[in-house]
């Protein structure tokens, strides 16, 4: 794997509550939605948190097997670390993982965008909950979802079909 850095603002070995089944979750730093009330505010700013290799995040991983069915990306902004999440994508999906994504931008906002790091990264992605958090809507979330307006997007699906496919269990 080459060694790539990335700044994170936390890392959780098991969650149950950020993708469906037991997860490791990286929570990177820096976002450029603002959104008010976000649970993560803290990690809105670039420099929250500690300069990590990718590869130890990676060894972290392999920690949590088989415990662990999936890695999700959170933050922060995940897509504002797209080359580095890109590589560790890829080596996580080579141990069997699947990979959620949390991202305030929508589906469509990125694959029409002329930005390959962000696509390259969507593509590695088996699911995206998309869309910025909005407080007013925070009663109607769903499971997964921090607000209402917020879809859960099975990428993969999505990308072969070329329209939103909602994930369902």
């Amino acid at each position: 794997m080459r060694l790539l850095e990335i700044q994170i603002g936390g890392f959780l070995d098991d969650s149950l509550v950020n993708g469906d089944g037991m997860r490791s979750v990286i929570f990177v730093s820096g976002c450029v939605h603002n959104c008010v009330g976000c649970q993560n505010e803290a990690m809105q700013d670039f420099n929250y948190g500690d300069y990590v290799s990718t590869y130890d995040i990676l060894q972290k991983i392999k920690n949590n097997m088989p415990i662990i069915k999936g890695v999700t990306f959170s933050g922060g902004e995940p897509f504002e670390s797209a080359i580095a999440l890109s590589k560790l994508a890829e080596e996580v999906r080579e141990l069997g993982l699947n990979i959620w994504c949390y991202s305030g931008y929508t589906f469509e906002e990125i694959t029409h965008r002329e930005d390959s790091d962000k696509l390259r990264l969507l593509r590695l992605v088996d699911v995206l909950i998309d869309g910025k958090f909005d407080e007013k809507l925070k009663a109607g979330a769903s499971r997964y979802t921090g607000s209402s307006n917020q879809r859960i997007i099975d990428v993969q699906k999505s990308i072969l079909e070329n329209q939103i496919i909602l994930w369902s269990k």
